[in-house]
């Protein structure tokens, strides 16, 4: 959750409002070192006038809609956790699970 919550301060400069775990996790074999990784699952409400600021690794930032997103992702398991995001917290939080996945 840490690494998660620094990785985004910094590759865009962002601050969640409101972080959520979303008790899923995807399993991704590495085979070059044959090691299999578990990748949980966050959800980042950031402020509607948030102002993104790129580190070095990344040359533009957009703002898309779920859909339009969904469009760009290269693995299924991206759309699958899209589809997680928008059905726990995509009313704007976790509803009767609030108290159990809000992180922050």
């Amino acid at each position: 959750m840490q690494a998660s919550l620094r990785e985004l301060r910094e590759e865009t400069g962002l601050v969640p409002a409101k972080f959520y775990n979303l008790s899923r996790t995807e399993a991704f074999y590495q085979h070059r070192r044959d090691e299999v990784a578990l990748i949980p699952v966050f959800a980042a409400f950031v402020a509607g006038d948030a102002r993104v600021r790129l580190s070095d690794e990344h040359d533009q930032a957009e703002w898309l809609s779920a859909a339009e997103a969904a469009k760009r992702f290269a693995w299924p398991r991206e759309r699958r956790a899209l589809d997680d995001i928008l059905s726990i917290v995509g009313g704007g939080d976790a509803g009767l699970l609030e108290d159990v996945l809000r992180v922050s």
